[in-house]
């Protein structure tokens, strides 16, 4: 689990294979791709995966305001069945001084490849993309 000074390096540096930032607070379609990819660990690193909620694309906060509605409606994406096999992922606040960041901390998938409403999702440095034949195929075989 994250706290204030553990985040402030991940959130400071450039998005990676185990980072992504939006300002948006309710584009689940965006967090459940971004949940799979990171369950899915293509660079099996073992590592979890950290979707950052209320910060911009240069780290800083956006103001967002972290609620328990917003928790519970993060937390419920795990078992709605949008993303199968369910992730093991844990949803908290990191309360910073300039504003709050939400955090969706996806652990590595022991059992890939996970998909998004189907669709098998992969981070490729800092950006998601469906898995092709050949990286399906790796997640199969792990």
């Amino acid at each position: 689990m994250l706290n204030a000074e553990t985040i402030l390096p991940l959130l400071e540096d450039t998005e990676n294979e185990r980072t992504e930032r939006t300002i948006s607070t309710d584009a689940k379609e965006k967090f459940g791709q971004a949940i799979c990819a990171f369950a899915n660990d293509i660079m099996n690193t073992g590592k979890p995966g950290y979707l950052f909620i209320g910060a911009n694309n240069d780290g800083s906060r956006s103001g967002f305001k972290y609620t328990d509605d917003f928790q519970k409606d993060i937390g419920a994406m795990r078992s709605e069945g949008n993303i199968l096999p369910q992730p093991v992922m844990q949803v908290y606040k990191v309360a910073l001084p300039d504003g709050d960041i939400g955090v969706v901390e996806v652990q590595p998938s022991k059992l890939p490849p996970v998909r998004f409403r189907g669709r098998i999702y992969i981070r490729v440095g800092a950006r998601k993309a469906i898995a092709n034949d050949e990286e399906e195929r790796i997640l199969l075989e792990r």
